[in-house]
């Protein structure tokens, strides 16, 4: 989350004519995230979350994300719930950009990840992925396979200015994904995103999972594969096995990996370590002027790349 476009008092109560939230009684802009406009709602009837849609999100894509929430809301799935406008529509528009409220969802992301907090993830991941499996809206991944050599071809140029030889390692790196990444296994609707600041925590126990606007239709173990990356290394960028083992576990428990899966894992966490350095890559040499937030090193997911490209099996990563 971050803020890219600002809202005046007077464009926001406009726009809050159209809910019964009552009296508005105060917003604040939420700099995290990278994706986004995100403020916190404070009005007579509770709090809430303003989404202001930039960047990558289309606008034919919000229908599909905002389903997807009330979706897994109505199946138990602690997530932000769209509010719908007197005249029962979701989207709207403020400050010329495609807008929603949701509701707000309580509890902090946890800034030390523990080892509980990953089989938490595992758990919630599993629930998630049965809640979605009867969603009807499509959404392909843009940011899988297909879409990582125009992502690549547009940093290219100016890759080695970051680190050098790094433009070499990803077409090689690039080239192998390309010839040896898996074509049938379960699929369904992943998150996409699952990072820990989009993970809820009180105390111990996992509160909700935020921030959809990744979501799509791929296979069910590469978001898995996603977690591994974004949870489970430690800030010396050590891949901590421990964790690992327990997000697969408690995801297992929910909803079983069939051999096929298990076997694709490290090619899977090779594939998301490449797509969140180019997107990375990408932010930090196309930075955007004004935002609250500077866009993440993706150096760091150089290094996590190199540690997925010597896993042998799944046993580096604790599954059996």
């Amino acid at each position: 989350m971050a803020v890219y476009t600002e809202v005046s008092d007077d464009d926001l109560e406009a726009f809050l004519e159209d809910f019964d939230l009552g009296e508005l009684l105060s917003f604040k802009g939420i700099a995290e995230g990278v994706e986004n406009s995100n403020y916190v709602v404070i009005a007579a009837r509770g709090t809430y979350i303003l989404t202001l849609y930039e960047k990558r999100v289309k606008a034919e894509d919000l229908p599909f994300f905002l389903g997807l929430m009330e979706h897994l809301a109505a199946r138990g799935v602690a997530c932000p719930t769209p509010i719908r406008a007197r005249d029962g529509g979701v989207l709207r528009t403020l400050c010329g950009r495609p807008a929603a409220l949701t509701s707000f969802l309580s509890g902090v992301w946890p800034r030390r990840i523990l080892p509980n907090h990953c089989q938490a993830v595992g758990r919630a991941l599993a629930t998630m992925h049965k809640a979605g499996s009867d969603y009807a809206l499509k959404r392909p991944n843009a940011l899988s396979l297909a879409g990582w050599r125009p992502l690549f071809d547009a940093c290219r140029a100016r890759a080695d200015e970051v680190m050098p030889g790094l433009a070499a390692e990803l077409e090689t790196e690039l080239k192998a994904l390309e010839q040896a990444w898996p074509k049938d296994m379960p699929a369904g609707v992943i998150h996409a995103d699952l990072f820990p600041d989009n993970v809820f925590f009180h105390g111990e126990t996992l509160s909700g999972l935020i921030d959809f606007y990744f979501a799509c239709n791929d296979f069910l173990a590469y978001d898995l594969a996603v977690c591994l990356n974004a949870w489970c290394f430690e800030p010396d960028n050590s891949f901590n096995v421990t964790k690992a083992r327990l997000m697969i576990s408690a995801y297992r428990r929910e909803r079983p990996l069939d051999t096929v899966e298990v076997a694709a894992l490290p090619i899977l966490a090779r594939g998301s370590a490449l797509r969140f350095l180019l997107t990375r890559l990408y932010d930090w040499l196309n930075q955007v002027d004004g935002a609250l937030v500077k866009p993440k090193d993706p150096l760091e997911y150089v290094r996590k790349l190199r540690f997925h490209r010597g896993a042998r099996d799944a046993s580096a990563y604790g599954a059996d």
